[in-house]
């Protein structure tokens, strides 16, 4: 199935129905960070009355050093329309800045610069890992905060 590229179809989805200025507004325009989030995706569903998005098939999000792969992606927008929150499901491998994730779930707050694990989380860095129930992850930072964690962490020999 082919790829759709997510905010080229949205904007053109959405100008074909709605009154705008003649200036190009790319729909995952971010405030907060640098530059968008790209997405990739085998299917696209759009309801711009809600502000709503599902991307579903082999689901790829990127921003700067952080990557998020899953088989589906609900996506809520403001009206500008910038991205606010995507929530991804069905097995997620997460990479940020290193940390490399996997996860059941994950809810990406971009106001909040957020990463957010859930269900069961294993994460690793060279060769320490944890599982944990959750990890956040700081976009800006790179800062990991997790719960019920256990695993390894490797000590230098001396």
């Amino acid at each position: 199935m082919k790829r759709v590229g997510f905010s080229a179809a949205l904007v053109l989805f959405a100008t074909s129905f709605t009154e705008r200025e003649a200036v190009a507004d790319p729909l995952l325009d971010l405030d907060v960070g640098r530059g968008d989030v790209n997405v990739q995706a085998d299917r696209l569903e759009v309801d711009v009355a809600t502000g709503s998005a599902i991307l579903t098939g082999q689901v790829v999000l990127s921003k700067g050093d952080m990557s998020v792969r899953c088989p589906r992606v609900d996506l809520t927008f403001d009206t500008s329309p910038h991205l606010n929150l995507a929530k991804g499901s069905g097995g997620v491998i997460a990479d940020v800045r290193g940390v490399h994730g996997e996860a059941p779930e994950v809810e990406l707050d971009l106001k909040r610069q957020v990463l957010e694990l859930r269900g069961g989380v294993k994460l690793s860095r060279g060769q320490g890992w944890l599982q944990a129930d959750r990890a956040t992850i700081e976009l800006a930072t790179g800062r990991v905060t997790a719960t019920q964690v256990k695993g390894s962490i490797p000590v230098p020999k001396p």
